[in-house]
């Protein structure tokens, strides 16, 4: 192998001055077809460059090749269950399974297909050295990577399952890059779709048979009300949750993890939706006092709090400490069918994707993860939407004059008396409206931030 490695090394060496620069290697290796980007090209020789000149030499070369080497026998033996030296089907579904990945044999064979160079739907030592010997991948989990659902998806509610991280990723301090890159990519399409997120708790709140809000309607009241401004009421507080919201978040799932499985154990799917649904419920229990404020604030005319300091104040003052929490119930019991319709419609555009779709590689590219993201999430808001209608209207019934102040039951049963069914989904046509631009922005400002802040790619 020595040979081979010193014939590459000088294949790539264009201006054969005994060093490879970054453009040599991308260059080189995409032209032998074995990388496809800038960003695998860097990490190659990040991780190779050990004395940090901007140059690898044939020694640092030669050194990432064989202990890449090692690693990858190391995958390749984990998966080879039964030792023949070959990797089956049977195996890499029963070696996913373990990491809580549900396959079938047929999304297998896909997988193999890609690396199997000779036909045979085995993979042996060689062909798997060959494919993954400039790929950046060092175990079994990276090569299921693309089908990580993405933190830098922001369509405005907090009740997704937080990410996973790799223990490569928490030891290099990646995790909190990639979660300040999320929490501002949040903002930002938080911000940007702000007006239609208020328009939907006006039409939450005040929208009813005899009182209809349409969508113009709704727009022109509001401008009406309180000028073009008044169409970010109540966005402050939506923005300033995130950072804590994620924090708390992000610690006890891992919390929630460490609890629910075994020492060494990989997390399965099961344990996973409710280690999330219950950092959920923690981070909103923490928060939520914030969430009554954003309802007030977007409800409350022109004048009536100056801010959210204002605000808090008054609602302490008039109401007591209990109302910052009301509407709490339904919102923590909106969690479970969000999270888990979420998850499971997730697994489901990827199966199918993976059984009709995945040719030539395992990558579903941007566009796909995106879509099955904001697909997912939707069906989430779907299920859940009710039990969010309610709350919204339990936090701000107490603004509303001559509103009899009701609990969750009691809400329940008057607004299906009153205005049936579709009562229970006013709003929701704004709130759909804002997920496909919230998507969009969240994912090209999350891009740029993992740039800015120095993320590698995955």
């Amino acid at each position: 192998m020595d040979s081979l490695y010193g014939d590459l090394f000088w294949y790539l060496d264009y201006n054969e001055d005994g060093a490879l620069d970054v453009s040599e290697l991308q260059e080189g290796l995409e032209d032998i077809g074995v990388i496809q980007s800038l960003e695998e090209a860097k990490k190659i020789f990040t991780t190779g460059d050990v004395n940090k000149d901007g140059k690898l030499d044939f020694e640092e070369f030669m050194k990432y090749l064989k202990d890449h080497e090692k690693k990858m026998k190391l995958a390749f033996k984990s998966l080879d269950k039964n030792n023949d030296g070959k990797i089956e089907a049977s195996e890499i579904v029963q070696s996913l399974q373990t990491l809580g990945l549900t396959i079938s044999e047929q999304q297998a064979e896909l997988i193999l297909q890609s690396i199997d160079a000779d036909g045979t739907m085995t993979v042996d030592w060689n062909e798997w050295r060959d494919y993954f010997l400039f790929n950046p991948v060092t175990d079994i989990e990276e090569i299921i990577r693309f089908w990580k659902h993405s933190t830098g998806i922001d369509i405005g509610d907090s009740l997704t399952i937080p990410d996973e991280f790799t223990e490569d990723e928490k030891k290099s301090g990646q995790w909190w890059r990639q979660l300040l890159a999320g929490g501002i990519a949040g903002a930002v399409s938080r911000t940007s779709t702000a007006p239609l997120d208020r328009l939907k708790i006006m039409m939450q709140v005040h929208g009813s048979k005899s009182d209809k809000m349409n969508i113009f309607g709704g727009f022109r009241q509001m401008v009406k009300e309180g000028g073009i401004r008044s169409l970010w009421r109540g966005n402050g507080t939506n923005v300033i949750k995130i950072a804590p919201e994620t924090a708390v978040k992000f610690w006890a799932y891992e919390q929630y993890k460490k609890l629910l499985t075994e020492e060494g154990q990989k997390i399965g799917t099961f344990e996973r939706f409710i280690s999330g649904s219950m950092a959920g419920a923690t981070a909103q229990t923490f928060i939520y006092p914030m969430e009554v404020m954003k309802t007030r604030l977007a409800v409350g005319k022109t004048g009536q709090y100056s801010g959210i300091y204002d605000c808090a104040k008054k609602i302490l003052k008039h109401e007591g400490l209990g109302a910052f929490y009301k509407g709490y119930v339904p919102n923590l019991l909106g969690i479970i069918p969000y999270a888990g319709i979420d998850l499971a419609v997730y697994e489901l555009l990827k199966s199918y994707w993976l059984d009709n779709f995945a040719k030539d590689s395992v990558n579903p590219g941007v566009m796909v993860l995106l879509g099955c993201g904001a697909l997912s999430s939707t069906c989430g808001q779907l299920a859940s939407y009710p039990l969010a209608l309610v709350r919204t209207r339990m936090q701000a019934q107490a603004m509303l004059e001559g509103s009899p102040q009701l609990n969750m039951v009691g809400l329940f049963r008057r607004i299906i008396s009153k205005e049936g069914i579709p009562g229970l989904y006013r709003g929701i046509t704004p709130n759909f409206m804002k997920v496909l631009p919230a998507v969009g922005i969240s994912y090209v400002v999350y891009e740029n931030m993992k740039q800015t802040l120095g993320v590698t790619q995955k």
